[in-house]
């Protein structure tokens, strides 16, 4: 029987068999070629630390809201599911009422690391068909590339200002590189991690900076005659980050929350610059609705331009999915470079 990674417990990966079902007439069978998970809210998940285990966001009320006891699983709520976000592989069954796909394409889409997917292929715009040109990794960044430009648009990064980018996973690798891509004359990044820093810079960085060893908002203001950044993208989701980046951030300038925070426990004092800079703080999440340029961006905007960059490869993420594992290491890789030892890893990637 196939496989898939599960998260059996909290912070407790596992390979279990799954059984396929028959593809239905509005659908096509793909056997799995390369995937990845998500480095970011679906960690949370896995650590049991989500705020959607004990509540869930109410798109009537626009805020979070107790569970009900009887929705909550046996577990306390943490269920198992299948890890993983991104996935590509190749069609190999198609049902009787799809017209737009045949057996033999390689495609990319939504799911969990296992062995098949069975997914729906009428109206369904994120079943991506790949040009032979397009790498994998590419590929499974379409997920992370909306936030980076999410967060580029909801900045407002225009030719010639100067960006920093705090946190190096994929998110904010790719949103180094889109800056670059938007015109930025300067672009800095930002993170504890060697390894992620020299990927950074070796895409097109202009300077990189040890948040563990370095005053960051000094040196930002070093390398601009003390003028500071014009935009920072904040992917860590960490206090003493944001922190950091009201030190480094120009007057008036515009800092891009993108990473999703937990609750804060001290390093934040909004008393200091934030208080005499008039520094503006934007929450940014492409998947939000509507867009801030509703009408005319929306989600859907944001996906298509993201899945054109990727294909045209003017962006490149070879580097950013590293270290690559078989699928039957995948467990143990992902507690390992995911969950405990992140700094071996900017995006995992796995090979079936």
């Amino acid at each position: 029987m196939p496989r898939q990674l599960i998260a059996a417990a909290p912070r407790k990966a596992a390979l279990v068999e799954y059984e396929e079902r028959e593809v239905q007439p509005n659908e096509v069978k793909v056997r799995v070629e390369y995937a990845a998970p998500k480095h970011g809210s679906e960690l949370a998940a896995f650590r049991g630390e989500s705020p959607h285990t004990a509540e869930y966001y109410d798109e009537d009320w626009h805020m979070f809201l107790p569970r009900d006891a009887q929705d909550k699983a046996n577990d306390g709520g943490f269920g198992r599911w299948n890890l993983g976000n991104q996935c590509v592989g190749i069609i190999t069954e198609v049902g009787s009422a799809v017209t737009g796909y045949v057996a033999g394409e390689r495609v990319c889409f939504y799911g969990g690391i296992r062995e098949s997917h069975i997914i729906r292929a009428v109206d369904n715009h994120n079943l991506k068909k790949m040009p032979t040109s397009m790498s994998w990794q590419n590929a499974v960044c379409y997920d992370p590339a909306q936030f980076a430009l999410g967060a580029i648009r909801d900045g407002h990064v225009r030719i010639g200002d100067r960006v920093a980018i705090f946190g190096l996973g994929a998110i904010g690798q790719l949103a180094a590189q889109l800056a670059k891509l938007a015109g930025a004359s300067y672009v800095a990044v930002i993170d504890p991690i060697e390894k992620r820093r020299r990927v950074a810079l070796q895409a097109g960085a202009d300077a990189a900076f040890d948040p563990a060893s370095q005053d960051v908002g000094l040196e930002l203001k070093k390398a601009t005659d003390k003028l500071g950044v014009d935009v920072i993208i904040e992917t860590s989701a960490n206090e003493f980050a944001l922190q950091q980046s009201l030190r480094g951030l120009a007057y008036g300038g515009t800092i891009a929350f993108t990473g999703w925070a937990r609750p804060f426990k001290g390093g934040l004092d909004l008393g200091k610059e934030a208080h005499f800079n008039n520094a503006k703080i934007v929450f940014s999440r492409a998947c939000s609705e509507p867009n801030p340029d509703y009408p005319r961006w929306s989600w859907r905007r944001i996906e298509g331009a993201c899945w054109e960059i990727l294909v045209q490869g003017r962006i490149d993420c070879e580097a950013i999915i590293d270290p690559v594992v078989k699928f039957e290491d995948s467990a143990e890789g992902y507690e390992q470079f995911v969950d405990q030892r992140p700094e071996k890893s900017i995006k995992l990637g796995v090979r079936f």
